[in-house]
């Protein structure tokens, strides 16, 4: 999505939805953020979710009925634009990965991980490989070594690309990062038409790229190292409002149902959500299911938060920002909500 749609999108959110109003706004109480969660969502809750996958599924599973209500879909996802559309009082919750919560709070966003996902088995199943342009000798690590390597800051795959490198004991200089979104086929295109020699691609974009230019000697390598973190989030201001806190909650735990849903569903979930929405084939949806294996959602964040900690310690070294806490990141009440969902249904 270009900046102008996506500005247009969030003014047209914030017109059409009033997400700026808010408890605080309005007069009303503020929810402290280590009161008790609230169960009931009060008649009228609105909060808007840019979580498009967990959208599909709970229309194939039939659980859209539990959240419709109280819950608009936006067709936002990613750091960037959950970025900006938390910026303009337009989104409640978004689905991103490990870095974007980071990176909003250093830019002095308050946002909280209420949601979180990993794989099993993680290192056999990663989310992204290092693409290798064609006609570069890449096969360890350490032949990144002079290398021009796509890197995206603030985004799942530039951190990546951090610590790969402190994996294979080289550091920036050591290698020419080259700035580039890493949204659509960029990644692919800018190892295709050697702009860069490496570049993390990840879902189907590998099995594209091998495909299309394997014949060339394009290649790909494994990093090694877990990237399987998947969060929900949102703005401290959602999570201050007793309704909205509801509400989320309640997403939440619809949210983990749906993920245990596309486990144990995979053909309706290729057909439903790979093929008819998002217009891949059948066998890029296979493939996509196999390589994501199962996921692990687990009633305790300590490991995550972790290693969470670890990246938050690595960036800011490399990019000149605070050291901050992990385990500010994450509103604790949330932490056993999609598990104990999965266990004895969304409630």
């Amino acid at each position: 999505m270009s900046r102008k749609r996506l500005y247009s999108a969030l003014a047209l959110l914030a017109l059409v939805t009033g997400c700026s109003g808010n408890a605080a706004a309005d007069g009303a109480a503020k929810l402290s953020l280590d009161a008790p969660l609230p169960t009931s969502v009060p008649d009228g809750t609105k909060i808007v979710v840019g979580d498009p996958a967990t959208e599909v599924a709970l229309k194939l599973s039939g659980q859209l009925d539990k959240v419709s209500k109280f819950v608009q879909f936006a067709n936002l996802s990613g750091g960037p634009q959950t970025t900006e559309a938390f910026r303009a009082h337009a989104l409640d919750l978004g689905s991103v990965a490990e870095i974007p919560p980071i990176h909003a709070t250093w830019t002095g966003l308050q946002v909280k991980i209420v949601a979180s996902k990993f794989r099993k088995d993680p290192l056999n199943h990663p989310i992204y490989q290092l693409g290798i342009a064609p006609g570069v000798s890449v096969k360890t690590l350490g032949d990144l070594r002079g290398k021009k390597i796509a890197y995206s800051p603030g985004q799942a795959q530039g951190a990546l690309v951090l610590k790969v490198l402190q994996k294979a004991g080289l550091t920036k200089e050591d290698v020419k990062l080259v700035e580039l979104p890493s949204t659509g086929d960029v990644y692919s295109n800018a190892l295709s038409g050697k702009q860069v020699d490496v570049a993390p691609i990840g879902g189907v974009q590998i099995k594209r790229y091998l495909a299309k230019y394997g014949k060339d000697g394009a290649s790909t390598i494994a990093h090694g190292l877990r990237d399987d973190a998947g969060h929900l989030y949102g703005p401290v201001e959602s999570l201050e409002d007793p309704a909205k806190a509801a509400a989320i909650r309640a997403y939440v735990a619809a949210w983990g149902v749906a993920q245990d849903w596309i486990d144990k569903h995979p053909k309706e979930w290729i057909q439903g959500y790979y093929v008819k929405d998002q217009g891949l084939t059948e066998a890029d949806g296979q493939w996509l299911v196999d390589n994501a294996g199962h996921p692990d959602i687990s009633a305790d964040w300590s490991d995550a938060i972790e290693r969470q900690q670890q990246t938050i310690e690595l960036l800011a070294k490399e990019t000149g920002n605070k050291v901050i806490q992990a385990k500010d990141l994450y509103d604790l009440r949330f932490q056993s909500v999609a598990a104990d969902a999965i266990k004895g249904g969304a409630k």
